[in-house]
């Protein structure tokens, strides 16, 4: 038995949910398939009938009745409006609540995720995923009227054919049947593979376009600008091809068809050949008008590959949904390497390049797994617990000081929402950028650009501490504070950590290869060799 998916389960908890407007949506789509197919026959039969009288004189044309069938006419043309706009609004107003629901959710799964997984999805793909996959959701959500529609247009369709024969209506019930059967399997043979393609070139495009664009400046100056935009324009070639093949695919579905609608129209036709002029036009009409009722639910099944390629790819994500680790220990206290800390403790952390003197801070912080036998907070073994279990006891300041695009106060607010200007005012005297940020044109309320890039390097990573310095946690974890300072500033920001470290009481484990933020540190861990 496969395991249940995820998706699935939120795409019916949200049917439940919207179960109202999805049953007016379905209301108003039986409404409109039952008015087009009504009021194409009764045009047919009014014009024929129309024809006819005025072929016979004057007399004929006195004693026909086209006042009744003028306002049927109108009424259902009426009908038919309010029924497509009642079922468009129901529907969408269905679709867009849940997925409103839908991208949290995704988002929580993508920030809960495995770090092996989280941090190995590219940015691009992430992208993907929270929009064009969801976008696939949203066409099959909306579709959900399409069988009730397709159901009130066939039987709309019949009932009138009846009138003229009742032959005529059995043969269309069997070619609709036949076009539905061919339509739906021919559907999952040839388009299922396109469109699953169709959706990973996408992501390819999406993936390249934001590596490429993250390295942009670094491209300029090695003059690999082309060489990028070849490898973007192979990726646009594949994606293509891919729309290309898909498309190829549905103008075959469409010629069959419309093949066999060919071919049920004219058996109907012959059928209802021995009724009035009028009576055939209106079983011919209706049936025509009955076939493209079910036009909907043949499209549907062309989504439906598309459809599960992005459940598969949703379902991977959704499935860390409600992570959430157990309470960390109330004790600040915690041993690395049999090295004991408590509360107000300094660690300084040091080793050559590649030692692991980041990744001792990342399995703290639960952004790696804990190697065996290292790490122990309070009386567990890190390993033993949920990764980020005693992530609520650290405020970690990352070596790649990663900043949103946005102002300066919504950064520093990451870390506290519901900090005041004073709070932050303070953390950023602390790393010494305060100053800066009031020569800024709106201070606080100043926009940095995309990723911060409206700071220097300097800038970014003292922004960064400002914002660890704002969680309330017992220890700061700081990984490289002053790289990319020049050594005035080095010492003011590493003199003003001293003295904020000694009036909150925090402990700090500080990883660097510069002596300065090492000296404030009463032990050094040396982890060359260790991982």
């Amino acid at each position: 038995m496969s395991a249940p998916s995820p998706i699935g389960e939120f795409l019916a908890r949200q049917v439940r949910l919207r179960r109202g407007d999805l049953v007016v949506a379905a209301a108003a789509g039986v409404t409109t398939a039952a008015a087009t197919t009504l009021l194409l026959g009764l045009s047919g039969w009014f014009l024929a009938g129309a024809a006819i009288a005025g072929s016979a004189g004057a007399t004929a044309v006195r004693a026909f009745n086209y006042l009744l069938p003028s306002a049927a006419l109108r009424g259902l043309a009426i009908a038919r409006t309010a029924g497509r706009y009642g079922e468009r609004l129901f529907s969408h107003r269905a679709a867009f609540r849940a997925l409103a629901a839908l991208r949290p959710a995704l988002f929580a799964g993508l920030a809960a995720a495995p770090p092996a997984n989280s941090l190995a999805l590219s940015s691009g793909e992430a992208s993907a995923r929270l929009v064009q996959d969801v976008n696939v959701l949203e066409t099959v959500f909306v579709r959900r009227s399409a069988p009730w529609a397709a159901a009130a247009a066939a039987g709309s369709a019949c009932a009138v054919i009846a009138l003229g024969s009742v032959w005529a209506a059995l043969a269309f019930l069997v070619g609709l049947a036949a076009q539905i059967f061919i339509g739906r399997r021919m559907a999952q043979r040839v388009t299922a593979e396109p469109g699953r393609d169709q959706l990973r070139a996408a992501g390819r495009l999406k993936d390249g376009l934001g590596a490429y664009l993250a390295a942009a400046p670094e491209l300029h100056c090695f003059a690999l600008t082309p060489r990028a935009i070849d490898a973007l324009m192979a990726h646009d070639a594949a994606l293509g091809i891919a729309g290309q093949q898909r498309s190829d695919a549905e103008a075959m579905l469409a010629l069959l068809q419309a093949a066999l609608s060919g071919v049920t129209l004219v058996v109907v036709a012959g059928l209802v050949s021995q009724a009035s002029l009028p009576l055939a036009a209106l079983a011919v009409l209706a049936a025509l008008a009955g076939m493209e009722g079910v036009a909907g639910l043949l499209r549907a099944a062309q989504q439906q590959g598309a459809y599960r390629e992005a459940v598969a790819r949703l379902d991977a994500v959704l499935v860390n949904q409600g992570w959430a680790p157990r309470a960390p220990p109330s004790a600040a206290w915690f041993e690395i390497d049999g090295r004991l800390l408590g509360p107000g403790g300094r660690l300084g952390v040091s080793g050559p390049s590649g030692s692991g003197k980041t990744r001792t801070l990342e399995a703290l912080v639960g952004l790696r797994i804990a190697p065996a036998g290292r790490f122990r907070v309070g009386e567990t073994p890190l390993e033993a617990a949920p990764l980020g279990w005693a992530r609520p006891l650290f405020a970690y300041a990352p070596q790649d000081a990663r900043l949103v695009t946005g102002t300066v106060a919504e950064n520093l607010r990451l870390a506290s929402p519901g900090a005041d200007d004073a709070a932050l005012w303070d953390a950023l005297a602390d790393a010494q950028l305060d100053a800066r940020v009031r020569r800024l044109p709106q201070g606080l309320a100043t926009w940095i650009g995309d990723g911060g890039e409206m700071l220097s390097g300097g800038e970014r990573r003292r922004l960064s501490l400002a914002r660890a310095y704002l969680r309330e946690a017992p220890w700061l974890l700081l990984d490289e504070p002053t790289e990319g300072l020049d050594r005035g500033m080095e010492s003011e920001v590493v003199a003003a950590l001293d003295r904020r470290l000694a009036r909150t009481g925090q402990g700090a484990i500080i990883v660097s290869h510069r002596p300065a933020p090492l000296a404030l540190c009463r032990d050094i861990l040396d982890v060359s060799g260790r991982l």
